[in-house]
């Protein structure tokens, strides 16, 4: 009866072939969460009258960042042994066969400690290059980057990857691709968790953009700090909304990760997986950046 209720889960992870080449939904939606990104932050430079020769190269900073960052994150982090050997698979999108040939595979693991990881990395290069300030940049992707993640991990789900444990309820999921056992969709518990945190970001910037066009309506907001960039929206200090995001994202992964089967086999018998304790020193760093920073430096 419980196997009847539950949501039986078997797409085709590939939507088309374009010239030969296929194109799967685990890239197209990571191609949309970067565009939602896009323009959301976007947004947030003309609110904040920055020349946009400053917006232009931003975009190819953080996709590089990301994609770099989190594909050596999955690499080094979760399958060292092999890929320490298979140095080429971990830079090309590509697996070479043992009778010398190859095949295109795109990046078949990827990891989001390590996408964030080179983001943060990849926005302070941006940083130096533009002299904009470090941590105004880093708090307008933040509001950005929940919708992002939300994506990815519809992504994960319908590559029917990242998988919950073996549960009851009346909404599990049956990966037909893994087994024939009703799973917890964690992914989509993750997906809908940064959706809303996303709808609270965007909330709370709205918010400190109207307090601060009331309280300085007629600040030219172009001068007021370094690279041409308003200081952090009222009442929020610099810093905030970054180690917001970091705090929410991290702290929810802590804990769904209890509800998740183990992505590698040294994993096995571990108190804690692989993904929660590289997400403690991010939450240790979120609260960091959204409680004592900015009240120091802003």
């Amino acid at each position: 009866m419980l196997t009847l209720l539950s949501i039986h889960w078997n797409p085709d992870p590939e939507l088309f072939k374009l010239f030969g080449i296929s194109i799967r939904y685990y890239g197209l939606l990571w191609i949309v969460g970067l565009i939602f990104a896009y323009f959301i932050v976007r947004r947030q430079y003309r609110d904040r009258r920055i020349a946009d020769d400053k917006f232009d190269p931003l975009f190819f900073y953080c996709f590089f960042g990301i994609l770099i960052g989190a594909r050596l994150g999955h690499c080094l982090f979760y399958q060292p042994d092999y890929y320490l050997h298979h140095f080429w698979e971990m830079i090309l999108p590509v697996k070479f066969l043992p009778d010398g040939g190859w095949k295109f595979t795109g990046y078949e693991g990827l990891a989001s400690h390590g996408g964030t990881l080179g983001l943060i990395l990849a926005l302070w290069l941006y940083c130096r290059k533009t002299k904009m300030h470090y941590m105004d940049v880093l708090d307008m992707i933040a509001v950005a980057t929940p919708i992002t993640a939300c994506c990815i991990r519809l992504a994960n789900l319908m590559n029917s990857e990242i998988i919950g444990m073996p549960t009851s309820v009346p909404w599990a999921f049956v990966f037909e691709r893994v087994d024939d056992v009703p799973r917890h969709p964690a992914q989509l518990y993750e997906a809908l968790a940064y959706f809303v945190f996303f709808l609270g970001m965007v909330w709370l910037y709205k918010r400190g953009m109207k307090q601060t066009a009331q309280t300085a309506p007629r600040t030219d907001f172009s001068k007021t700090a370094k690279g041409g960039m308003q200081a952090p929206a009222l009442p929020y200090h610099r810093g905030f909304y970054f180690g917001l995001c970091l705090t929410e994202i991290f702290v929810f992964r802590f804990f769904i990760e209890f509800l998740k089967e183990d992505q590698v086999a040294f994993e096995q018998g571990m108190t804690l997986n692989m993904g929660q304790w590289l997400s403690v020193p991010f939450v240790i760093i979120g609260i960091y950046f959204m409680c004592f920073y900015g009240k120091k430096k802003a």
